[in-house]
């Protein structure tokens, strides 16, 4: 398919895990220079007594072994254990100007941060400060501020539950709710959907349930990049021939066949397990048609549960006749999967009593994000498969901790139980006006309605769609304050003051009056648990982020009502302090010390349905929401992902082993015939443009020279690297019902890259 050798590509034959996956653990650690730190950070990880991984929110299994990891929770705790340090004399010696020249990669590269520091103008460097010094800087500009609502509070899903629940309740003191935080931009299309659909935003299933489910799919995720843990469990259901049914644009191969690491005859004879049993290349922005079809062909056959419909659900005559009035002619257009193949998947839907559907961003990040979350839920209301073993909705969550930091109040949208929790436990009214998400926050500094920005972790600037706006925006601010382990490029746009604050990693030991601490994570079904770190800290300056936060408000609120030096003393009294807010934590303290935590209450998981009518709604998606392509022309639909080497916007190396790609992040993944069709080849330097809505503001807007990549991608899809395909999403361009920006469905055209960019491959 691709006779042009181009510098880089090389496509990949071998399945996930494997001797690739050790190789990469190996020289990921090696990389870091820290090998016996983060060896012995590595035998802790996901272990009762140990921390939990930094990176993704896959649950842990009961531990059988003392390698409960995976290569990229590998490669995040190597890039957090690092034995790099860039310290105040570095930055002393470079420039911020000089700084931004270097690649995001380069920049968190060059280790941990090890002292508070603030931007100096007369020099252009960041200078080392006091914490003291800092916390009243930041303390007197926010006292500053004419209104509360004039500062935006960012949350990476990196936080604890401890740190995030000290954070909103400074921030509700201080009086907004201005809570942008990186669930706007991953998985608020379930946040948002699911409540309406089943009474609850979070999945309903639990780890244990894959061992007794009929039939799974995957629908818009990637497992072997972003949740690789996940492969031993779809591992493990296959071996016992349970069907997996895959719906993705792109192959991806962990979701074809894995080699466990754990498995010596798997790993000595070279054989490897088989995934999917059945995979629909569906076309970007096809989802809510192939799961129409996939309704339409069940009630054609009448193989609905009637019993089930009728005793826990409403809307169900709403959507039977929208299923009705939906063409099989316009199903099979927009998703570009034959009616043949859709009733293929009902069968199997159908003949399994117990289905999980699993889902990721490739659901959640479009402009009907909210509704394809809803037609799953449709899916699966349909014959039952919530609120029973071995069946449910298992949304994917990112960061370990994103799930936790919305249930301990990271909210812009607080409910009256919050307001009144928070009153009944610390003695003030928390503020009711709905707050600013992570889109609005931007909006409101570029407007100038915002002044501040205090970010717990995270890289927002480079997370957040229309990087031209944003960058633009946070220049505008008054203060910009930065909580985090190393240095990224949100740090480099600078304020009128600009403040670092070092804290400590996952994997670091937290040491406060009272001793050791732990804290506690949440993980993607509900599992609550408790994390401890052992290393020693990467600098005797750096601060937890209670401690942190802790300091922020003290300088700030001159009459809190809050015992912020007591709760960080000992983080039990921050833990009976969720338990008073949120009753769902009873006895926090006692079951956070039984291995493996506990579990939350899921009402759905047990067929209560938390809703006005307490039953469960079917609601109606107009039209297929396919925009791209019924546009005709030369329209293609774009989606944004994630290499190999990165988590989020941490680039841990510039290789997508899976994909063939090496040494490189230029690249889009364009179907051959489509290429064909518009006089392109493998290789071509290409410009990308996005028009219309997608261009937001802008006449158009254009990524340029990059490298066209012939690929078994579906027809009229594309794909390229996030965050460098964000210049193409417009902040305008998102879901009207949850606000996540549409990464993955933008109308683009692609062209021959001009003189200027055409040099070679």
């Amino acid at each position: 398919m691709n006779d042009k050798k181009v510098k880089g590509i090389e496509p990949y034959d071998r399945p996930a895990g494997g001797w690739g996956a050790l190789r990469a653990v190996a020289s990921a650690l090696a990389g870091q220079m820290a090998v016996g730190r983060e060896s012995v950070a590595l035998t802790k990880m996901n272990q009762p007594t140990g921390f939990d991984c930094p990176g993704c929110a896959w649950p842990d299994p009961k531990h059988t072994s003392s390698f409960e990891f995976c290569e990229n929770g590998a490669k995040a705790v190597s890039w957090e254990a690092t034995g790099k340090r860039a310290k105040p004399g570095f930055f002393a010696a470079n420039p911020v100007s000089q700084l931004w020249n270097l690649s995001d990669y380069a920049l968190e590269g060059l280790g941990r941060l090890t002292h508070p520091m603030a931007y100096d103008a007369a020099t252009d460097t960041y200078r080392e400060v006091s914490w003291d010094d800092a916390f009243a800087r930041i303390g007197k500009a926010l006292r500053a501020l004419p209104d509360p609502d004039m500062a935006e509070f960012y949350t990476s899903g990196r936080a604890s539950n401890e740190a995030a629940f000290l954070y909103q309740l400074f921030v509700r003191e201080f009086g907004t709710n201005n809570f942008p935080d990186c669930s706007n931009m991953c998985h608020e299309a379930t946040s948002v959907g699911l409540p309406e659909s089943i009474g609850v935003g979070k999945g309903t299933v639990t780890l244990e349930d894959f061992d007794h489910c009929d039939a799974i799919f995957c629908i818009g995720h990637n497992p072997g990049t972003n949740h690789p843990r996940m492969l031993t469990t779809l591992r493990e259901c296959s071996l016992r021939n349970v069907p997996i049914v895959v719906m993705n644009p792109m192959p991806e191969r962990g979701l074809e066949r894995f080699t466990s690491p754990q498995h010596p005859t798997e790993m000595l004879t070279g054989k490897s397990t088989p995934i999917a049993s059945t995979y629909y290349k569906v076309k970007i922005g096809g989802d809510v048609a192939m799961l129409k079809g996939m309704m339409k062909s069940l009630l054609e056959r009448d193989l609905a549960d009637k019993a089930f419909i009728s005793e826990h659900t409403s809307g169900f005559e709403a959507l039977a006749a929208d299923i009705a009035a939906t063409r099989w002619d316009d199903i099979e257009t927009v998703s570009g999967v034959s009616r043949a193949d859709i009733e293929v998947a009902a069968d199997i839907y159908a003949n399994a009593q117990r289905v999980i559907v699993c889902y990721g961003m490739g659901i959640t990040q479009h402009k009907h994000g909210t509704e394809n979350v809803q037609q799953i839920a449709n899916l699966m209301l349909l014959r039952g498969n919530v609120g029973k073993e071995g069946a449910g909705i298992a949304p994917l969550r990112g960061h370990s901790n994103v799930q936790g930091d919305r249930t301990v109040g990271i909210t812009e949208k607080p409910n009256q139980a919050l307001i009144d929790g928070i009153e009944r436990t610390y003695g003030f009214k928390a503020p009711a006006t709905h707050g600013h998400d992570a889109v609005a926050a931007i909006q409101a500094i570029r407007d100038g309605r915002s002044k501040a920005m205090i970010s717990l972790g995270g890289n927002l600037a480079v997370a957040m769609s229309d990087p031209e706006a944003s960058f633009a925006a946070m220049r505008k601010l008054d203060l910009a304050v930065h909580i985090a382990t190393k240095l990224n490029r949100s740090h480099l746009i600078l304020a009128r003051e600009s403040i670092i604050l070092p804290c400590l990693g996952r994997t670091e030991a937290d040491e406060q009056a009272t001793g050791m601490q732990s804290v506690t994570v949440e993980d993607s079904m509900s599992m609550v648990h408790a994390s401890q770190g052992s290393l020693k800290p990467a600098s005797e300056f750096l601060k937890s982020e209670p401690a942190i936060v802790a300091g922020i408000a003290r300088a700030t609120l001159a009459n809190s009502k809050v015992d912020w030096e007591g709760m960080v003393a000992d983080y039990d009294r921050i833990r009976d302090g969720i338990e008073s807010v949120f009753p769902i934590f009873e006895d926090f303290n006692q079951r956070i010390r039984e291995p493996g935590g506990f579990r939350l209450y899921i009402a759905a998981s047990e067929r209560n349905w938390v809703t006005e009518d307490k039953r469960a709604h079917f609601l109606v998606a107009r039209g297929l929401h396919e925009d791209g392509l019924v546009r005709g022309g030369d329209t293609l639909l774009l989606t944004t992902i994630r290499s190999h080497d990165q988590y989020n916007t941490t680039i841990y190396g510039l290789n997508d082993r899976y994909r063939g790609v090496t040494g490189r992040r230029d690249v889009v993944f364009v179907n051959p015939e489509d290429l064909a069709a518009r006089g392109l080849k493998h290789g071509d330097r290409i410009d990308v443009v996005a028009l219309g809505a997608e261009a937001g503001q802008h006449a158009e807007r254009e990524v340029r020279g990059f490298v066209a990549v012939s690929y078994d991608i579906a027809r009229g899809s594309v794909a390229m690297y996030f965050p460098e395909g964000n210049a193409l999403v417009a902040l305008e361009n998102h879901d009207a019902k949850s606000g996540t920006p549409a990464y993955k469905s933008v109308a683009v055209t692609l062209h021959a890259a001009r003189a200027s960019d055409t040099r070679a491959a």
